[in-house]
């Protein structure tokens, strides 16, 4: 029970980060979700939420994106690292269920298992991933995401990396999982 707890904890947390960064980087003269008049020292609050909730392909909706493209710069990764650590719990939470039941196969506790096993060395090579890159070039930030069949590499940077800084990025993502399609992107730094 306290691993769903914590889970629900992570999940308002992150939720909270999200919204008041929102808050706090939306224009004070007609953003979508708050607008704030002072003039007259008459202050007045208007809100509104025109997000439509559809459900994208990742399964994300597109309120969740809406959140994503209006955190700052700086919180954007920690934010998706958040947002990914918080799926991967919830996941590992149900497959820790199947395991503790009574009624799960022996096969079915083993498959789940071995998935958790999964979630966490991925998690590990990511993690190590990220550092490697960071270290090998000075980027100003690195996050490498494991999705289905591919590894996706954003890089924040100044300036557009070199296609051969690019193969090495991709040459290690190589030299931790295997041979996997590999995307990398670049995200220059705002500011």
């Amino acid at each position: 029970m306290l691993k769903k707890q914590t889970v629900w904890l992570l999940t308002m947390l992150s939720l909270m980060i999200v919204l008041s960064v929102y808050y706090m980087t939306s224009s004070g003269n007609g953003g979508d979700l708050a607008y704030i008049n002072q003039d007259d020292n008459n202050q007045e609050e208007t809100a509104s939420s025109d997000a439509k909730e559809g459900k994208t392909e990742e399964g994300e909706t597109n309120a969740d994106v809406d959140d994503m493209s209006n955190v700052s710069d700086d919180q954007l990764f920690t934010t998706i690292r958040m947002e990914i650590q918080n799926e991967r719990s919830e996941t590992k939470d149900r497959l820790d269920d199947v395991v503790a039941s009574s009624t799960a196969s022996v096969e079915e506790k083993n498959d789940a298992r071995n998935e958790m096993n999964q979630l966490d060395e991925i998690a590990r090579k990511e993690t190590v991933l990220e550092k490697s890159i960071m270290a090998a070039a000075d980027y100003s930030d690195v996050l490498v995401r494991h999705e289905d069949d591919k590894v996706i590499v954003h890089v924040k940077e100044n300036e557009q990396f070199s296609k051969s800084e690019a193969a090495n990025i991709m040459q290690m993502v190589r030299d931790e999982f295997g041979e996997i399609t590999v995307d990398v992107d670049y995200e220059p730094v705002k500011g």
